[in-house]
């Protein structure tokens, strides 16, 4: 079991499962841009040589002021932490919502810190049969949309790709509840702006917006992201954060990405050829596709396989190739995987394994 910490990406568990070096897996579990870091990121670093013996500025001021005008708000309106994940556990323990809606199948964290303080979890299960499009007509959302309740929904939503409609959020405020939108993987939709509620969360006081800066700039290794809201709340979520919670080398790695313009265009570009082409080679060996605005889909194994997510995981891991076994994800059964969207070589790789091991298996519909 690759997700034995709960997340795609850990190559020290595929080695050791596989007996195959970490530098060879092609690693379409984790969703990270296969463009690789920005070269500001390799200068930073060489940078960083004549700054480690000094403390990280507590306050981020430099990130957050570039940040501030990226997306023209209040510098006060934006707290940077080490991750999405630390800010979703910090705004969680700054609530303390005794009942919290997810949306599923969705980000495992977000279950995980609300029950780290005891509170209760409301699950609406979204339907294939929509493509696990959350809509608003539900019955069980709006039966959840009561005064003094906690929605936390992403957008694009890990592991579907679906964005929630901006509206239907904005109907949950007028109901009275708050509403937390992880927008990890927004960067990647060029309609950002259509569907980005940043501004909204400055002037609402029940609205918070998260997003990370180590999918789209591919640097995991440094835990990076922020939230945005009114300044009121956010000084109760910085009471709660840890000291220096955001180390010096990876405050001067999300200065420098920012200015970015010309590597956040080609992933753009990137991203509009390379999803359409491999959702086209994989429909063609029987796997169904869920629409996805993200750089990952979620896939579902052809019902003619006698294949499980989990076996399918590890005959892929034999020949030196990773996916996520998406059944882990609350709302999903065992025909789920997730795959990243990578490079197009990688990307044929991905598809010649997946084919292969469809034949191994007896598929009819593969040749």
């Amino acid at each position: 079991m690759l997700e034995r910490y709960g997340h795609g990406g850990d190559l020290r568990t595929a080695e050791e499962a596989f007996g195959i070096p970490a530098q060879k897996f092609v690693d379409f579990s984790s969703n990270m841009n296969p463009l690789g870091p920005p070269l500001s990121v390799k200068q930073a670093l060489l940078a960083y040589a004549e700054l480690i013996g000094q403390y990280p500025d507590p306050a981020v001021r430099g990130l957050r002021r570039k940040l501030s005008k990226l997306h023209n708000i209040d510098e006060q309106s934006i707290v940077v932490g080490n991750g999405a994940a630390e800010l979703i556990d910090l705004i969680v323990r700054v609530l303390q919502p005794k009942l919290t809606t997810l949306a599923i199948p969705c980000f495992d964290e977000y279950g995980d810190a609300i029950r780290k303080i005891g509170g209760a979890v409301y699950e609406v299960k979204l339907s294939a049969d929509h493509q696990f499009e959350l809509i608003w007509d539900s019955e069980h959302l709006c039966e959840a949309a009561a005064a003094g309740s906690l929605f936390i929904l992403g957008s694009p939503n890990n592991p579907t790709g679906q964005l929630v409609d901006p509206e239907l959020i904005r109907k949950l405020l007028k109901k009275g509840g708050y509403v937390v939108v992880d927008e990890a993987f927004m960067d990647f939709v060029p309609e950002e702006s259509c569907y980005s509620l940043i501004q909204e969360a400055t002037k609402n006081e029940r609205l918070f917006v998260i997003r990370s800066m180590t999918k789209f700039y591919a640097i995991p290794g440094i835990r990076l992201g922020y939230i945005v809201g009114m300044p009121k709340t956010l000084s109760g979520l910085r009471r709660l954060q840890v000291p220096w919670s955001v180390n010096s080398l990876a405050q001067l790695i999300g200065e420098s990405v920012l200015d970015e313009a010309d590597y956040a265009g080609r992933t753009i570009s990137w991203l509009q050829k390379e999803r359409p082409w491999l959702i086209s080679e994989l429909e063609a060996i029987g796997f169904e596709v869920n629409p996805s605005a993200a750089n990952y889909l979620l896939v579902r194994i052809p019902k003619d396989v006698g294949l499980s997510a989990s076996m399918l995981q590890l005959e892929m891991g034999k020949k030196g190739v990773l996916i996520r076994d998406a059944s882990r994800f609350s709302g999903l059964d065992h025909t789920y995987i997730r795959v990243a969207i990578k490079l197009r070589e990688q990307n044929e790789q991905l598809v010649a394994a997946l084919k292969l091991c469809l034949i191994q298996n007896g598929s009819r519909g593969v040749k």
